[in-house]
């Protein structure tokens, strides 16, 4: 039986359960804090997953999936649990539930999840960062929302996605921000500012290199107009716009030819769930 490299480190995480369940009984507190970094090593599994699905890359087959997979988990598990992680944010809020701590302002608590983890490299400030690109986004994709129907957590997946949760927005030619975080291209019509960026288009399948000219904006608020504008304005996207259901807003996309990539619309599943896994995480 093959492992599948999309769920081995949930199951690798899932036979600790036992053990977990135990420790709460005996060490309520200790438990606590172990079931925060538990969780924070499989979210920061499915970010880095995320990222790389952002990342075009040469097909390594199945061999190459489960070996990068590995390392993925390998990596998430060294880094979990570093001072001013996601792990000590959901270790606060657990405790709080628990009744060991004081409860505090719900605003104490967004400002807790747009902290930026400190004292920790690589891997570990992945969650932070995810946390903090939804608290940013969320009220531009609330509004998304009200204008087209979507639910802001399918927009902001999609988001996450082609910007890779903000860290891989398109540049101006001057190093400035464009705001353009959906990689939407300067076509139909565009009479906007613009940006001309390298960029991979899949070609029967295959990753080729090219320029193409993107839009730019003044703000990500003009992002999400932009986008939110063309959900509800094309024809092209017409039927996604009704979708009910992850999978059918994903698959939408990839049909109605928002991306070039064959696998589209399995990254972009992928990356609206664990949107939706942080969110209700952070509001837990």
């Amino acid at each position: 039986m093959r492992t599948d490299p999309n769920t081995a480190g949930l199951n690798l995480d899932a036979r600790s359960l036992d053990g977990l369940r135990r420790q709460a009984a005996a060490d309520p507190k200790a438990a606590t804090r172990q079931a925060a970094v538990q969780f924070e090593s499989l979210f920061m599994q499915m970010v880095v997953k995320s990222m790389r699905d952002a990342t075009p890359s040469t097909d390594k087959g199945a061999g190459g999936d489960q070996f990068t997979s590995m390392l993925d988990s390998h990596f998430a598990k060294q880094f979990a649990g570093r001072p001013g992680g996601l792990a000590d944010m959901l270790e606060k809020q657990l405790s709080r539930q628990m009744g060991n701590l004081p409860p505090v302002s719900a605003e104490n608590q967004a400002a807790a999840a747009a902290t930026p983890a400190t004292g920790a490299t690589g891997n570990a400030d992945t969650g932070s960062r995810a946390a903090g690109f939804i608290r940013d986004m969320l009220p531009h994709a609330k509004e998304a929302e009200r204008r087209t129907g979507v639910p802001a957590s399918f927009i902001l997946g999609q988001a996450a996605l082609e910007s890779g949760w903000g860290k891989g927005a398109i540049r101006n030619a001057d190093g400035s921000n464009s705001f353009n975080l959906f990689g939407i291209k300067a076509q139909g019509g565009w009479q906007g500012a613009q940006t001309e960026v390298a960029t991979t288009e899949y070609e029967d399948g295959q990753p080729v290199k090219q320029k193409a000219a993107f839009r730019s904006y003044s703000s990500y608020a003009d992002a999400f107009t932009d986008y939110a504008r063309m959900l509800a304005g094309s024809p092209r996207y017409a039927q996604v716009a009704r979708s009910s259901t992850v999978e059918q807003f994903a698959g939408g996309m990839q049909r109605a030819g928002y991306a070039t990539d064959p696998q589209y619309g399995a990254k972009l599943a992928r990356t609206i769930h664990h949107t939706i896994a942080l969110q209700r995480a952070l509001v837990a």
